[in-house]
């Protein structure tokens, strides 16, 4: 398991009698972005709070960077930054401040170099101007970015972030996006948890999607979105000719639309439609080959709608 940062097996956590983490296998390769997906209520917090030692899980086994957890946390937890169910921080001290009794108590922290690493770290969530301004001062988003922060005060191999865009204004959400991709780029794995898609579309390399509890699909974001049915478009003044022709050719589930016509091209390539299209005398507007979006692809997993954009 050395090329995975986080793996799980059979992990489950009931509360009462009602199981609200059921038998999760989870594997985050080392170096990836991973995106912890899911409606509501369906166990991802949970989950991760299981993996850093917050909860213990009722069965099942974690391991973090290659270490059992939490037999091994005092080695492992060092090594991992976290953001989870949103910032803590002391409202009358300023953001500096809070992050310099943050770093008093860790006791691996070097205090000679604690300046230094706290004002780059500040300067990486874009908090550097505010860092005298009081916490009670700062906006959601500004707590956020400090919490952000706070993960960011030591290197870290893995770093796990629980809604790490919640509260940030459109900038703010780049800047934490253009944040996990230099973190990724430096070498470290971060399993972010979010329900905004486009967010995790542009953020993660794989994802894992969380329903009811149980980890229902996980794997390579590209290899995933393979799995839907594309469908391919074409715009033209003449739709019925061309649904037709999308027939004559083998297309499936072939109809008409308000502006031409539409199918199934399976393993049909193309550029062998556009030029059945065009021999037979149909005016082609516009083609093109949608595959199924990550929302397509939640909704048919969870059988529930997530916020696209937020």
């Amino acid at each position: 398991m050395s090329d995975l940062a986080v793996a799980t097996a059979g992990l489950t956590k009931r509360f009462g009698h009602q199981v609200a983490v059921d038998s999760v296998y989870l594997t985050v390769p080392a170096g990836s972005v991973y995106g912890f997906l899911g409606p509501n209520g369906s166990g991802k917090t949970t989950t991760i709070r299981m993996l850093l030692g917050l909860i213990r899980a009722h069965a099942g086994t974690v391991e973090l960077l290659g270490q059992p957890m939490p037999q091994r946390a005092v080695e492992v937890l060092h090594r991992v930054g976290s953001l989870v169910e949103g910032p803590a921080f002391h409202p009358y001290l300023s953001g500096r401040a809070n992050l310099a009794r943050l770093d008093a108590a860790d006791v691996l922290a070097e205090p000679r170099t604690a300046g230094q690493r706290i004002d780059a770290a500040l300067d990486r969530v874009g908090l550097l101007a505010a860092a005298t301004k009081r916490y009670r001062a700062y906006s959601l988003g500004m707590r956020q970015r400090l919490a952000i922060a706070a993960a960011l005060l030591q290197p870290r191999d893995l770093l796990v972030l629980d809604e790490p865009t919640n509260g940030l204004d459109p900038q703010g959400t780049r800047e934490v996006r253009a944040l996990v991709a230099s973190l990724a780029g430096d070498g470290a794995t971060v399993l972010v948890s979010s329900h905004l898609l486009a967010e995790v579309e542009q953020m993660c390399s794989h994802v894992g999607v969380m329903r009811t509890g149980a980890l229902v699909v996980q794997g390579r974001l590209e290899e995933l979105r393979a799995q839907g049915i594309a469908r391919c478009v074409v715009r033209t003044d003449q739709p019925d000719t061309a649904a037709d022709v999308l027939r004559e050719l083998g297309l499936t589930e072939v109809a008409t639309t308000a502006d031409g016509a539409a199918g199934q091209p399976g393993q049909i390539a193309p550029e062998k439609i556009v030029a059945a299209l065009v021999h037979a005398g149909v005016g082609v507007a516009e083609f093109t080959v949608r595959t199924p979006s990550l929302e397509d692809l939640f909704v048919a997993l969870t059988g529930e709608g997530f916020d696209v954009s937020g």
